[in-house]
């Protein structure tokens, strides 16, 4: 029975707590907590003490309940996780199968024919890799089990020479010892030398990593901001405002699920219509697809605004192509500005008054860049770590290099270009798969300046699958090569200053795409888990935790919501260093791949109310006008995202799961050496190549 002082009306009550359950099967209790009335009973001491304790025990129970929540709750997500695992494994598709079978993300234009061969050649040398550290394993548990339990570097050398083994018992000492002073004298000091060599490259980029963090964070300090040289648009006052001719581009390729939110955007762009026109530049090879981009076209010009459709017969050069084709129109010339927007992206109707006035009075500016913002960060675990990619990508290392240099590379949408920038940088180029990347180099050659805007935000979408990313981080890694290599004799020869030289060359190229997916795949990846097996060969434990560390802390500082997701990030990062080690090589040794363009696969998910409030809004009948019907699309576009959902699958990635069981391996070997971090570091990243080789961590299809 409850004690007296717990029932009476009477009684004093302290200040209620209340306690609520995630577990639904559990009611909420509220409990009373003490007050300073509570503290200051000097007569019943003991009165006190009983209630306090009481309550203590109702805390303390349901905290137990709680966690015996989060354990069912654990226990059912690791079924689920089982689950899927059986399940794609049952499936046995894998990446090599090919991406024709209804995927739309297919590659643009020939170039592929020798990806097959590049595909299988990396994936044999990790398979072999996997086989001698198994066989080196299961040798190193022998040897352990038979007594060899000195470790690293304090290996009594002197004693392996001097030893004698007598009969078939001493065979398996003899063949061990001369396979550690093989390890000594000829596999140790050239693993060091590359471990070292490493070092010093993650050293560097480190460094340029704290410079870039350091200058975002005087920039906030000294809230340095790019203003105007004009003044604020006014568009009340038409007279006197600064209003250019503006084209606006919209490039797209058979991207039915997002095409009508670009169009109806930009159609909303605030800005006087007789000085905007839009491009609508189709490349679709489905008809279907074009028919009904041709079809909200059409609607938007009924209602007035200003807009084009254009659809290429001969379909070479990928989206630059597409871009060189719609700048010959003869009515460019009338146009002074070009703004570029892919299919997936929603500029705000200020977008024109916020980005163009730079260019007034600014001779010299030749290109504004506006902020991606991204419709569906939150949707799983790749697109929060995409996220975090992203935003460090814009707010520190675009923003720092447009404050202190005027020059970043053009990501290729939302930005202003001037026209004359892109005319005497000589235009877009098909010859490489980062066309955006190209014009950005030879426009800085060239001497105009760029200006980045972090305030001005466009939203778009991230990939949502990790087939989708993988093939965009592949082209984003093997473009930049091949334009290295094409752009070096025009660096080496330009007018511009010796320092912008060296940033273009060693910095821009060289440091943040080369060095950077070199030494993250073969310091974590390769000489990692070798030095588990040579361990006559060391890395630091700051080289394998706490840099890395520092480093994923400093480039999650943009997103600080993202916080808890710094160990996930750190270990995905490596990860995808699979990806970027091989794209860079095929791009920069001219691999079958390099030339591969692949449409980013969208969701749509931001445009998905779209069609149905037009379908809900009442149309503006006009007199011999003919209304498109709208719900009969809206079926149509239903019906067809059936269909390329039963042909969506997950897949199984070789060389992923490949290094996941080497990593695993290396971390039951250093088991044996006692060696704690990398033991831990090995066995993490191990289990996160085993979920993305399962493709466990973005869009899980049913």
């Amino acid at each position: 029975m409850a004690p007296s002082w717990w029932s009476k009306e009477d009684s004093h009550r302290g200040t209620p707590v209340v306690v609520k359950m995630e577990n639904p099967n559990w009611s909420m209790v509220e409990l009373e907590g003490p007050t300073d009335e509570d503290f200051l009973m000097a007569d019943s001491p003991s009165r006190a003490r009983g209630k306090n304790a009481k309550q203590f025990t109702w805390v303390l129970l349901l905290k137990a309940h709680r966690a015996a929540g989060c354990l069912t709750s654990l226990g059912s997500a690791m079924l689920g996780l089982a689950s899927a695992i059986r399940r794609r494994v049952a499936s046995g598709r894998t990446d090599t199968d090919g991406d024709g079978d209804g995927d739309d993300s297919e590659p643009r234009g020939g170039g592929g024919g020798g990806r097959g061969h590049e595909k299988s050649r990396f994936y044999f040398c990790i398979k072999l890799f996997l086989l001698l550290s198994l066989v080196l394993l299961g040798f190193e548990v022998a040897a352990y089990l038979k007594g060899w339990h000195f470790g690293a570097p304090h290996l009594q050398l002197q004693y392996l020479w001097e030893m004698e083994f007598d009969g078939v018992k001493g065979a398996f000492d003899w063949v061990y010892s001369k396979w550690v002073l093989i390890r000594v004298g000829y596999l140790a000091p050239p693993l060091q030398f590359l471990a070292n060599a490493c070092i010093v490259l993650f050293m560097v980029q480190s460094l340029d990593r704290l410079i870039l963090c350091l200058g975002c964070f005087w920039i906030r300090f000294k809230k340095i901001k790019p203003v105007p040289k004009g003044g604020p648009l006014d568009l009340e006052s038409s007279e006197s405002g600064y209003f250019p001719m503006v084209l606006v581009q919209i490039p797209m390729c058979n991207e039915k699920e997002v095409y009508q939110m670009s169009i109806g955007a930009v159609c909303n762009l605030d800005w006087p219509k007789s000085r905007l026109l839009v491009q609508v530049l189709d490349d679709s090879d489905d008809p279907t697809t074009q028919f009904m981009i041709k079809e909200e076209v059409q609607k938007w010009h009924k209602e007035g605004a200003n807009i084009l459709y254009r659809h290429r017969v001969i379909r070479d050069g990928y989206k630059a192509g597409n871009l060189k084709s719609a700048m010959n129109c003869s009515y460019v010339k009338d146009y002074e500005f070009v703004a570029i927007f892919d299919a997936d992206f929603q500029p705000a109707p200020d977008f024109l008054k916020r980005t163009v006035p730079h260019f007034q009075d600014n001779e010299e500016l030749g290109l504004v860049q506006a902020r991606w913002s991204f419709v569906n960060r939150d949707e799983n675990l790749l697109t929060r770590l995409q996220n975090i990619n992203l935003t460090f990508h814009f707010e520190v290392e675009q923003q720092v290099n447009s404050v202190f240099i005027n020059f970043f590379g053009f990501n290729g949408t939302a930005g202003v270009w001037r026209i004359k920038a892109l005319e005497d940088s000589g235009g877009w180029l098909e010859r490489t798969t980062v066309e955006d990347m190209d014009i950005a180099v030879r426009a800085h050659l060239h001497g105009w300046k760029f200006i980045f805007l972090n305030d001005v935000e466009c939203q778009c979408e991230v990939p949502e699958s990790y087939e989708a990313y993988r093939k965009q981080q592949h082209r984003w890694h093997s473009g930049p090569m091949q334009l290295f290599r094409l752009c070096l004799p025009d660096i080496i020869k330009s007018k511009i200053s010796i320092w912008k030289k060296f940033n273009l060359i060693f910095l821009f190229f060289l440091l943040r795409k080369l060095i950077l997916p070199f030494y993250s795949f073969t310091l974590f990846c390769i000489i990692l888990p070798m030095t588990m097996f040579i361990p006559e060969a060391e890395l630091p434990a700051w080289v394998v935790c706490y840099i890395p560390a520092t480093m994923s802390f400093l480039n999650i500082l943009p997103a600080p919501k993202a916080f808890p997701f710094i160990v996930p990030y750190l270990l995905f990062e490596n990860t995808m260093s699979v990806t970027k080690f091989n794209a860079m090589i095929s791009g920069l040794f001219q691999l079958g791949s390099a030339y591969e363009w692949v449409v980013t696969k969208k969701s749509g998910r931001s445009s998905e109310g779209d069609l149905v409030s037009l379908v809900e809004k009442e149309p503006k009948h006009q007199r011999g006008v003919s209304v498109p019907d709208l719900a009969e699309m809206k079926e149509e576009i239903r019906q067809q995202e059936q269909k390329a959902k039963k042909k969506k699958h997950n897949r199984i990635y070789t060389k992923e799961l490949a290094l996941a069981f080497l990593l695993l391996t290396a971390s039951a070997r250093s088991l044996l050496s006692a060696q704690g971090i990398h033991f831990y570091f090995l066995l993490f990243q191990g289990i996160s190549f085993l979920l993305v080789g399962l493709d466990l961590i973005g869009e899980q299809v049913e």
